[in-house]
């Protein structure tokens, strides 16, 4: 943005110093005033420390090669004209030093020789640092639209349920990787999917980028959650390598009753009733997406009961084999327990900040939380509170598993 539009947007823009002492400045103290603002404190600092050791220790010649340290670190914090500005500056106080100790002209003549190559090679490097400061603005700006693009925004509430999603990326400039998730209302209820491709870089983006558009369209069209799973499937069967597969779990999440849930090769995903954690293992396992040709299991809709009060979390593997200095694994189940609230978007926040901690500032693989809850309804009858928890301890029975032996089979 340019500087009159901004000011034609700011009526009232804030001035760091008077209107009246802007125009008495004479073109000499504008130009110092802007080779100020273009460099930093440092380089100079450190030119000036070393005229103050000589004015005190009276070693001029052996102090004097020193001051190309101001414009060589100038070149790495400041911008090109910064970088002369300090080279000036320490060339004018080196002459004054040899002039104070009466040096040599040959000596002297060495010493600003070496002050200017440094001052010259600092600036063509503060120009190349700037520039590839803009690309990668540009790159990270791309990548951002691109995440946006591929991995939306998702409310805080959707339908009947709100809804909460964290993801973390594993290289830190990149925005998007090879974990993948989406949220989609649709006429049949909200569909949601979380998956992770095989692979790391641009290949597993356009991998992502392909299962995420197609479950997009499918959700909205196909009235059976299956048929959403193999709509995926042919797609990925098309264009993916011998190789090359995708574990997810989809979701189906009609306003009322249970939810409904074809798992291929993921995670089991996370059910927590009551304050307590357990997991929703598969009845009927089913290869990842892309490798159905290569077995004779095809995948089979799962009903879970899902009561007022209850949330669902899918995550990636990126999570749960994150590892601490000592190669523990991250006990999710805990970390759920422990953070857990009535407030999805908290819940995820604090789990994220723990899984932090855990490895230690930064994850080494891509990780996607997305956290689902069914808020309680007030003024529930008894009768169908009952016959809630007699669904539900049919669902227990039939498809989940405690939380600690999920643990148990991770540390496995």
């Amino acid at each position: 943005m340019s500087h009159a539009r901004q000011h034609g947007r700011d009526r009232s823009p804030i001035r760091p110093y008077p209107r009246g002492t802007r125009r008495s400045w004479s073109p000499r103290a504008r130009a110092v005033a802007h080779w100020a603002a273009e460099t930093s404190a440092l380089p100079v600092l450190i030119v000036c420390v070393i005229v103050c050791i000589d004015l005190l220790a009276g070693t001029g010649r052996i102090w004097l090669p020193l001051l190309a340290t101001g414009p060589a670190l100038a070149a790495a914090t400041s911008r090109p004209r910064g970088v002369l500005g300090v080279g000036l500056l320490a060339s004018l106080l080196g002459a004054g030093i040899a002039y104070r100790h009466d040096m040599a002209f040959a000596h002297l003549a060495v010493v600003l020789a070496a002050l200017v190559t440094v001052t010259l090679a600092g600036t063509l490097a503060s120009a190349l640092r700037a520039r590839r400061e803009r690309v990668l603005a540009a790159v990270r700006s791309v990548a951002e639209t691109a995440q946006h693009a591929l991995l939306q925004p998702v409310p805080e509430t959707v339908g009947p349920f709100q809804v909460a999603v964290r993801y973390s990326a594993a290289a830190a400039e990149a925005r998007i990787g090879g974990d993948l998730y989406a949220l989609v209302p649709t006429p049949y209820g909200v569909r949601m999917i979380v998956g992770d491709v095989r692979g790391k870089g641009l290949p597993a983006v356009g991998t992502a980028a392909l299962v995420l558009g197609v479950f997009r369209e499918a959700a909205y069209d196909e009235p059976d959650l299956l048929d959403v799973v193999c709509r995926i499937e042919r797609s990925l069967a098309r264009n993916l390598g011998g190789d090359d597969f995708v574990t997810a779990v989809v979701v189906g999440c009609p306003g009322t009753g249970p939810l409904e849930m074809v798992n291929c090769g993921h995670a089991p995903p996370l059910l927590v009733r009551d304050a307590e954690v357990a997991a929703v293992e598969t009845e009927h396992p089913a290869p990842p997406l892309g490798l159905r040709a290569l077995s004779d299991d095809s995948p089979r809709l799962q009903v879970v009961p899902f009561d007022d009060g209850d949330q669902l979390l899918l995550y990636t593997d990126g999570v749960t084999e994150a590892r601490d200095a000592d190669r523990a694994f991250y006990p999710l189940c805990e970390g759920v327990a422990r953070h857990l609230c009535d407030e999805p978007d908290r819940t995820l926040a604090a789990l994220h900040e723990d899984l932090l901690d855990h490895v230690g500032g930064r994850l080494h693989d891509d990780a996607a939380l997305l956290l689902l809850r069914k808020p309680a309804v007030a003024g529930a009858g008894q009768a169908v509170a009952g016959a809630g928890e007699s669904v539900t301890e049919a669902g227990k029975s039939a498809a989940v598993r405690p939380a600690a032996d999920v643990d148990d089979a991770t540390a496995a």
